[in-house]
C-alpha cells in the first residue's frame, strides 16, 4: 500500500514535523509505504510530485492551514485530519487504510 501525506500547521515550526515523523514511524511499523511532505516555516520540504499523488492508494492531509500547490491532488480522494491526530494517533489513522 502506498500513502502520501502532507502535514501543515499554523506556525510551521514544530508540529508539522512531529506529525511527519510520527506518521513515518507508524507506517514503517505497519509495513505501509509512505512519503510525507511538510509545509512549514521553511516552505515546502520533501515536495511530493503529481506522480506521487497519482500513484498513491491514499492521500492523507494533516493540516490546519490552506495547503500550497493543492492543484497537485485536486480531484483525488483525500482524508483530512488534524495535525494533533497525526501526532497522537498515527497508527490508528493509517490502519483505516488497510
Amino acid at each position: 500500500m502506498k500513502v502520501v501525506a502532507i502535514t501543515a500547521c499554523h506556525t510551521g515550526i514544530a508540529h508539522c514535523y512531529m506529525a511527519a515523523d510520527r506518521l513515518t514511524d507508524a507506517a514503517r511499523a505497519l509495513s505501509i509505504q509512505i512519503k510525507v511532505e511538510t509545509q512549514g516555516a521553511m516552505g515546502i520540504e520533501n515536495k511530493l510530485s503529481k506522480r506521487d499523488f497519482d500513484n498513491a492508494d491514499y492521500i492523507l492531509l494533516a493540516a490546519e492551514i490552506k495547503l500550497s500547490e493543492s492543484e497537485r491532488f485536486e480531484g483525488k480522494k483525500t482524508v483530512l485530519v488534524s495535525v494533533q491526530d497525526a501526532i497522537n494517533k498515527p497508527e490508528f489513522l493509517l490502519k483505516q487504510f488497510k
